[in-house]
């Protein structure tokens, strides 16, 4: 399951507008925005859109973030949602043995929230992973036995 997608933009408030138009008869809402200046380096301001499930705690919700493009950048950038730590930490390692590049390894990404914990790794044509697993969600699928 996915559990959110970046979109560079142009024109942030012209593309947010955008978006909330078009996914409202989907139940999307615009969720708000981060601002980077509180987290760590290289992690851009975000503007938020949400489907009804997100942050509900009865479902897995997704998400979209927008952010500015830079000049020449290229690739997309998809979280996946994960129902562990352990299978955060499962994911990163099996991408890094198939040959991806580590962007962060797993961990608490605080500036985000206290339970967001991460991997994030790079596909040999420059598209970004990140593996999530958000405590407050419920199982994205069935456990297998």
């Amino acid at each position: 399951m996915l559990d959110h997608i970046y979109i560079s933009v142009s024109d942030i408030p012209r593309s947010l507008a955008f978006y909330t138009a078009a996914l409202k008869p989907l139940g999307w809402r615009e969720l708000g925005s981060y601002d980077s200046s509180t987290g760590p380096a290289g992690v851009p301001d975000l503007f938020g859109l949400a489907d009804a499930a997100y942050g509900s705690g009865t479902a897995v919700g997704a998400s979209i973030w927008l952010r500015q493009r830079q000049p020449g950048e290229t690739g997309l950038y998809v979280g996946f949602v994960a129902d562990s730590k352990a299978e955060v930490d499962a994911v990163y390692a099996a991408a890094i043995d198939a040959g991806g590049t580590s962007e962060g390894e797993p961990a608490i990404r605080e500036y985000f929230a206290p339970s967001y914990y991460a991997a994030n790794i790079a596909d040999f044509d420059g598209n970004h992973l990140e593996i999530v697993h958000k405590t407050f969600n419920p199982p994205s699928r069935p456990r297998r036995t």
